[in-house]
């Protein structure tokens, strides 16, 4: 392939401290390199810089390890050989590497020589590992294998979800695509059998939320929390912002942004002349075109996005080559595998790995412009010395991928030759961002309540759901007949299942997004400089300093959000009105 010839592809750094034969069979196969790490004399900064280097080293072999096993997996979760090489990790390696990592921890904070490491990083770096040693408690151990364990049965339970259509077997991704369709028959069809084949597992769902739910409430309570929410915040390094933050953030969005919503949906069932608007007329284009479609297959929409990351920058854009060339994608949709997306960092190669499934919608676009913001991001940071540097918040993850969906926008007419139906494009976007951040509210809301109230029954559960889902939802559509489908919305929001509390930081990055965007519109080189100056920095700044290289600020206030929902609507409103 002649692309190989030309680009520069990444090798792995030489495993100075680990060697190169390193094999993982077994934990006898670490043991070693922990026990040396823990053993080793540290006589001056210059030692403990080094020791910090190979600790690195041997961490970045095994969350890089790690990884493999969970991508493969998700590739295919009914390849039981593959689920039980990722269990075999979760339960036979994370353990002792848990352990050992506290003591690892303990070493270096309480080094006489830690004062003297000035360099930027290192204060970010151990204030993570401070909050770890206090949290740290050796009884969670085994409890947060069995949590792993149990978090990963959400993605074979999905994954396994098909619907029959017109004779034909169908993923639920491919089936969503027929909620774009102008037959309303059609969109009914495919929505009522979605939610049909998801109500089927309702209870086996629901009960594997409650194990969840109990699993990190005790860990949380042996760690001295009150709540999972509390430990959340801790464990997640949440340094810059509190759970009270997070009630201003969902009362500003309901002031500021749900009147939006409701304002959409009224137009929406006035352009589609029905009475009443309902679940399935979400998505179908509102003047009666077909759905967009932006590409038929994996290679077009990877080739397309190459070429839009090619006019922000060549650089970005040679990011996605060295994915292809590496075969670090996996982008259709198919039966078996897990659902969503995702970009996994992979710390020795420096080269992530994207997954997906694509089928050939305009979400798909966006998701894949979102995945290659985090791809982008990775490959800024992979030169940084140590893991610890390379791995920021998701507060500063997410701002990296929702820009890019805005960035990139502006160079969609790859994907659509069409003016109107670019601006069609466009348009769906802006309005699937104000139609985000209550979803993004909502589910932040609801986790909160969850594991405030850590003995409620499912009855509680549904109820509370409701009462806090239709605090953010529109008021336009009915859903007459389907309370029963509208009670278990929850349970499509994976993260609820397997990372719980990451979710309120789409939403804050949304507004850094946003304010990326704008910068970028008023001058695109300086716009862009910032966006890439802020993800260089990886984590070797707090959350407010790395926005703010990005020349925006880190606020999530009701003014802050007012101002930016009336630059997005502004934008809306623009599209709305260019001559067709």
């Amino acid at each position: 392939m002649t692309e190989n010839t030309t680009l520069n592809l990444p090798a792995r750094p030489t495993r100075s401290f680990i060697g190169e034969t390193i094999e993982l069979n077994s934990w006898d196969d670490l043991k070693p390199f922990y026990e040396e790490l823990l053993d080793r004399s540290i006589d001056n900064a210059d030692e403990l810089k080094q020791w910090l280097i190979d600790r690195s080293e041997l961490e970045s072999y095994l969350s890089e390890n790690f990884a493999w096993r969970y991508i493969r997996m998700t590739c295919d979760t009914a390849n039981e050989e593959l689920v039980s090489q990722l269990n075999f990790f979760i339960a036979e390696i994370q353990p002792p590497m848990t352990a050992y990592g506290n003591e690892l921890d303990l070493i270096a904070v309480n080094s006489p020589f830690l004062s003297q490491l000035t360099d930027d990083g290192y204060d970010i770096m151990v204030r993570g590992m401070k909050k770890a040693i206090e949290i740290f408690r050796d009884e969670n151990i085994p409890l947060q294998t069995e949590l792993q364990t149990e978090e990963r049965k959400y993605g074979a339970i999905v994954g396994a979800m098909t619907v029959q259509i017109d004779g034909r077997e169908m993923t639920l991704p491919e089936a969503s695509d027929r909620l774009q369709s102008t037959d309303r028959a059609v969109r009914e069809e495919a929505w009522r059998k979605i939610w049909e084949r998801r109500y089927t597992d309702h209870e086996t769902l629901d009960k594997l939320f409650d194990r969840l739910r109990n699993l990190r409430h005790q860990i949380a309570v042996n760690a001295g929390f009150a709540n999972f929410r509390d430990y959340s915040f801790a464990a997640l390094g949440r340094f810059d912002y509190t759970p009270e933050d997070c009630f201003n953030f969902h009362e500003s969005v309901a002031e500021a942004v749900v009147p939006l919503v409701n304002k959409l949906a009224e137009e929406r069932k006035q352009k589609l002349v029905v009475e009443p608007l309902r679940p399935w007329d979400a998505k179908v284009d509102v003047e009666g075109r077909p759905p967009l479609k932006p590409f038929s297959t994996g290679s077009e929409l990877l080739e397309k996005t190459i070429t839009c990351f090619d006019r922000l920058d060549r650089e970005l854009g040679d990011d996605l080559r060295i994915m292809r060339a590496m075969g670090h994608l996996d982008l259709e949709s198919r039966k078996g595998k897990a659902p969503g997306g995702y970009n996994y960092p992979l710390e020795e190669i420096g080269v992530p790995f994207i997954f997906m499934n694509a089928t050939s919608s305009l979400r798909d676009l966006v998701t894949m412009v979102h995945e290659g913001g985090h791809a982008v991001h990775s490959f800024l940071t992979r030169d940084l010395s140590l893991k610890a540097f390379r791995n920021p918040p998701m507060e500063v993850a997410e701002l990296a991928s929702m820009s890019m969906e805005l960035l990139s926008m502006d160079h969609w007419d790859v994907f659509f030759d069409n003016p109107d139906e670019l601006r069609r494009a466009k348009l769906q976007h802006l309005e699937s961002i104000i139609e985000t951040l209550p979803w993004v509210a909502t589910i932040d809301k609801f986790q909160h309540w969850i594991y405030e109230n850590p003995t409620h029954t499912d009855a509680d559960r549904r109820e509370n759901w409701l009462r806090i889902y239709n605090q953010f939802a529109d008021t336009v559509t009915n859903w007459d007949g389907f309370a029963f489908y509208q009670e278990y919305l929850w349970q499509r929001q994976l993260h609820l299942y397997e990372v719980p509390f990451y979710y309120i930081e789409y939403g804050i990055a949304q507004l850094g997004a946003i304010g990326v965007w704008r910068n970028y519109r008023r001058d695109p080189e300086a716009g862009l400089a910032g966006y890439k100056k802020a993800l260089s920095l990886g984590y070797k700044a707090p959350i407010r300093e790395i926005y703010a290289a990005a020349n925006v600020p880190f606020d999530f206030s009701h003014d802050h959000i007012r101002e930016l929902m009336g630059f997005v609507w502004e934008e809306i409103e623009k599209l709305k009105n260019i001559a067709l």
